[in-house]
């Protein structure tokens, strides 16, 4: 098979598509791309992992050199579903075909000292940090900061795992061995009014498309619902901000940046490179959902529209999942099923809500709420 030249952009009207990844995220990937007529090959080493029903599955680790070989060979393009893979994967991928997101974005995301770094460096303002690298720098970084703080681990860690806060000298010790003695970045622990987070995409032809901000809900660390709210305040920095990573990075695909918001100002707290967990709402909510237009991105398609219809709850399913029928019986309900093992604190789906008013949108999220707290 003959591919596109590596960086050229161009991709054929119908295309083979690799992706690294198959859990949900590869999963809603393909049923936006098999739609558009796109087939898909997966890379992970899980076995049934959820996307791997919408196409082949090579099972092998991240890392196998055989197997991305096998990847970048049989495919016309390479993507991720999700960030937390070697580098040296997309390093290697790279050399044979075209992979959208590349190795720039990924290492910068996975380092979160790297991370505040980078978008430090472009005048995106982020909360007071510093490394710690042992138990007396974690003393000295509590000096210079303050409390209270969160120390974290610098690398890997989601869904509020690999974090621990020190609200006096006292929790110190505690928190540094509740790490193990990882590398961890301490930072300063903002008294935010609420989060936010916006997804965005850039296509090959450097082509950029912003959604509307969400209002992000937290339970346990793990995002639990995001409010679609059209002409937040937000919007106007969140894309300002937005833009100058996606270029700084000559980023190709969807990224999502979340935000604390503390009286009117925006502080950056993570990028993701990838389709995200707060952009699902767009399957239902959106004239074009992230993940046709990660795929569009990545092709070097024209973006589609990303303006909100009507308004939108999407509601993570965590854990378990309630039955359907009561779900689906009220009106402008939309259930992701994820098709995997129930166990406590894992996403197996979402629900997104929608409504033509907002008054409406809430009605029907808060009695889709009742039904998964009861479930």
């Amino acid at each position: 098979m003959s591919h596109p030249a590596v960086g050229s952009g161009v991709a054929p009207a119908q295309a083979h598509i690799g992706v690294i990844g198959a859990g949900q995220l590869g999963q809603m990937l393909a049923l936006a791309g098999i739609a558009m007529g796109h087939r898909f090959t997966f890379l992970d080493p899980g076995a049934q992992p959820p996307a791997a029903r919408l196409g082949r599955q090579i099972q092998a680790e991240y890392d196998d050199e055989r197997a991305l070989a096998q990847l970048a060979v049989e495919c016309d393009l390479i993507t991720l579903e999700f960030e937390n893979i070697p580098v040296s994967a997309v390093e290697s991928v790279s050399r044979h075909n075209r992979i959208s997101p590349g190795a720039k974005p990924l290492s910068i995301a996975q380092d979160r000292v790297h991370e505040k770094q980078y978008l430090a460096s472009l005048g995106v303002p982020v909360a007071a940090y510093r490394a710690v690298d042992s138990l007396a720098d974690l003393h000295a970084a509590l000096q210079e900061i303050g409390y209270p703080a969160i120390l974290k681990t610098r690398r890997l860690g989601y869904d509020g795992k690999g974090q621990a806060v020190i609200r006096a000298a006292d929790d110190a010790a505690a928190a540094w061995s509740a790490l193990s003695g990882h590398a961890a970045i301490l930072e300063q622990m903002i008294p935010f009014d609420r989060e936010v987070s916006i997804v965005a995409v850039r296509s090959a032809s450097g082509e950029m498309a912003f959604y509307p901000v969400g209002q992000n809900r937290h339970e346990g660390g793990i995002l639990y619902r995001t409010d679609i709210l059209p002409n937040d305040p937000a919007q106007a920095d969140a894309t300002h901000y937005a833009r100058r990573v996606l270029e700084g990075l000559d980023y190709v695909g969807v990224m999502a940046i979340e935000f604390f918001e503390r009286q009117g100002q925006l502080i950056a707290n993570e990028m993701a490179p990838r389709v995200h967990n707060s952009g699902h709402w767009t399957q239902n909510g959106a004239v074009t959902s992230q993940f046709e237009n990660h795929l569009r991105a990545i092709l070097g398609w024209p973006l589609g529209a990303t303006e909100s219809v009507g308004h939108c709850v999407m509601l993570n399913l965590i854990g378990t999942i309630p039955a359907r029928m009561g779900m689906l019986a009220i009106p402008g309900v939309h259930v992701h099923d994820y098709g995997k093992e129930p166990r406590p604190g894992r996403k197996l789906g979402h629900v997104n809500v929608t409504a033509p008013t907002r008054a409406a949108c809430i009605t029907r999220a808060e009695a889709v709420s009742r039904l998964i707290q009861g479930a």
